[in-house]
């Protein structure tokens, strides 16, 4: 499968799609719209390796939530990224079996080195 997980209102989302220039058999999702599935996140974390990997602990619910100050643990990643859709990292790209999360400049480049 290749599939990128997005935000269409992100402009690093935009830039980094753009960037990458995926080939038309990627589906893009937007997150927004068309919200994570239990299945497609359980897949997104065998491929990661956890739930914290995928969690974007820069959104702003984290810190209105104060949840920097709690401990969180593997449920309450799955739980919190399935509430709303601004706790997953993003943009994150699959490719096959191979997962990119997030939008660090070494991630976008080993995703763009993939996928070509």
């Amino acid at each position: 499968m290749k599939k990128i997980y997005h935000l269409s209102t992100c402009d690093t989302c935009k830039r980094i799609i753009n960037e990458i220039s995926p080939s038309s058999d990627f589906i893009l999702q937007d997150i927004k719209t068309e919200s994570i599935t239990p299945e497609q996140l359980e897949e997104m974390k065998t491929l990661a390796g956890n739930y914290e990997a995928l969690f974007s602990k820069r959104a702003r619910l984290y810190k209105e939530r104060d949840l920097k100050n709690q401990q969180l643990t593997e449920n309450d990643y799955k739980d919190l990224i399935l509430e709303h859709y601004t706790f997953l990292k993003r943009p994150v790209l699959i490719s096959e079996h191979q997962i990119f999360v997030g939008n660090a400049k070494k991630t976008v480049e080993a995703a763009k080195a993939a996928i070509y």
